[in-house]
């Protein structure tokens, strides 16, 4: 009992203790510059009226006393887009807040705007106030204007008129957005459509699809998280999912960051001067469709970057189809993949002629060991040429055709790098150096149906392989 006595006595001795000796703190003010975790806070893109993700901030007191800061206030105060929570205050003007010697303190930024326009910059600084001056954390945001197209059970989310959008306002789409049958829908130069996780499109049968981007100004179609991490991440979003008997019209566009680009089922699509990648899956995934593209780069997708199935109608010509991921590294990540066959949702195996496919003055690399990939049914068509073109092709059957004493494979290189300029997704650049051996291999009456690279440079004379001269 005695023991059991002195022992609480013993506690509640240490707890009291511990209680005065923290009454007992004092904190003087600085006498040297506070240090922070960056100098910069540069927020998402961020639309009308929504709010932001959060950021933080670190404040660090280096000194080897515990300070008081004397003021921490946002420079615009009340009027600022910007809301700031200091070490678990919201509001926008603090004083008097103490900092231990050797600790930091933590900032949450985050910002709900609305917006003035189409696009404007949105700027504040966090202000520390001292003995010694004042020092900022600049904030800074990209705010745009934005049209919002919400699924919800009593919102099915159709476009039921021929519509067109253009980039005064960026789109936000929720859910799903269907274009109903035999209806156009215009999306014309510099629009931003940005999907919300879970998000996607419906083209309808019988339906039109026109993304009429301009050399300078892209039509960007991505997921709608902005900040840099998620733009090399794959699954923002779900797809553009085109019904039999749609049409798809796309030139200068951009196309990234979801489950699978461009889903395609007997459609009809013509692709130009367009960049397809970062697709957890495919970034074109086509069932018996007829597609037409050239000038066309595309990069990191999970399983392939096209994925023919049930057979069609194909032809790339001076593509860039490279196939390099970190994020991916252990799906298949082909660049090409044809099949007669494809299951139907009930999981019956259908099959289709491959018609045609048509490969020509394009480069089709990767990391793997094989960059192509073909499995062709017994008894079904499957017509193919591969035609001043770069691969990479694996000398096993692995690829599904021989390289070699081809018929179908014309003047073509195997395994030579093509020596990309940069093939990473964060600073992606496919075009070649200097020393490629894709340079001035283009067949010149190929090139002259596409006389123009991506960037719109000529190509008549001296074609290199690929989408760009």
């Amino acid at each position: 009992m005695k023991f059991k006595l002195l022992l609480a006595f013993s506690f509640w001795a240490l707890l009291v203790a511990v209680s005065c000796n923290k009454d007992d703190i004092t904190f003087d003010a600085p006498s040297q510059e506070l240090r922070f975790s960056t100098d910069t806070v540069f927020c998402d893109t961020v639309y009308h009226q929504v709010r932001s993700e959060t950021y933080v901030v670190k404040v660090y007191n280096n000194e080897d006393k515990d300070i008081m800061i004397p003021r921490v206030n946002l420079e615009k105060g009340a009027s600022s887009l910007y809301r700031i929570n200091v070490d678990g205050k919201p509001g926008y003007d603090f004083k008097d807040v103490p900092l231990r010697k050797k600790d930091s303190l933590y900032i949450f930024v985050e910002i709900a705007p609305e917006a003035s326009g189409p696009e404007a910059i949105a700027e504040d600084r966090v202000v520390f106030t001292g003995p010694a001056g004042q020092q900022h954390v600049t904030l800074f945001s990209v705010v745009q204007d934005a049209e919002f197209f919400i699924q919800t059970p009593t919102n099915p989310n159709v476009i039921a008129s021929h519509t067109t959008w253009d980039n005064n306002k960026a789109k936000i789409i929720l859910g799903d957005l269907t274009i109903n049958p035999n209806i156009i829908l215009n999306v014309e130069q510099g629009t931003k459509v940005y999907f919300h996780k879970n998000s996607g499109m419906k083209v309808s049968s019988g339906a039109t699809l026109n993304i009429n981007g301009a050399q300078d100004q892209q039509v960007i179609l991505r997921g709608d998280r902005n900040d840099a991490d998620h733009d090399t991440l794959p699954k923002n979003w779900n797809s553009i999912r085109m019904e039999a008997n749609s049409t798809l019209n796309m030139n200068h566009a951009r196309l990234f960051g979801g489950t699978r680009g461009l889903e395609m089922k007997q459609t009809n699509a013509t692709i130009k001067n367009s960049f397809i990648h970062t697709f957890f899956e495919y970034g074109i995934y086509a069932v018996g469709s007829t597609v037409n593209a050239s000038n066309l780069v595309m990069n990191n997708c999970g399983l392939s970057c096209i994925g023919i199935f049930r057979g069609g109608n194909h032809s790339y010509t001076h593509a860039t189809i490279a196939n390099y991921s970190r994020t991916m590294s252990a799906m298949d990540r082909t660049g090409i993949f044809a099949t007669n066959e494809w299951k139907n949702d009930a999981g019956q195996t259908e099959q289709g002629a491959l018609q045609q496919l048509s490969i020509k003055n394009s480069i089709v690399y990767s990391d793997r060991d094989n960059s192509v990939q073909f499995e062709q049914t017994p008894g079904q068509q499957f017509e193919f040429l591969i035609q001043n073109c770069l691969l990479k092709y694996s000398e096993t059957s692995e690829a599904g055709f021989p390289f070699d004493n081809n018929a179908n494979v014309l003047q073509s290189i195997k395994n030579e790098d093509p020596q990309f300029v940069n093939y990473f997704m964060a600073k992606m650049n496919l075009r070649v150096k200097t020393t490629s051996p894709a340079r001035g291999k283009g067949n010149v009456s190929v090139a002259g149906t596409v006389p123009f690279d991506i960037v719109n440079v000529s190509r008549t004379a001296n074609p290199t392989l690929g989408a760009y001269q």
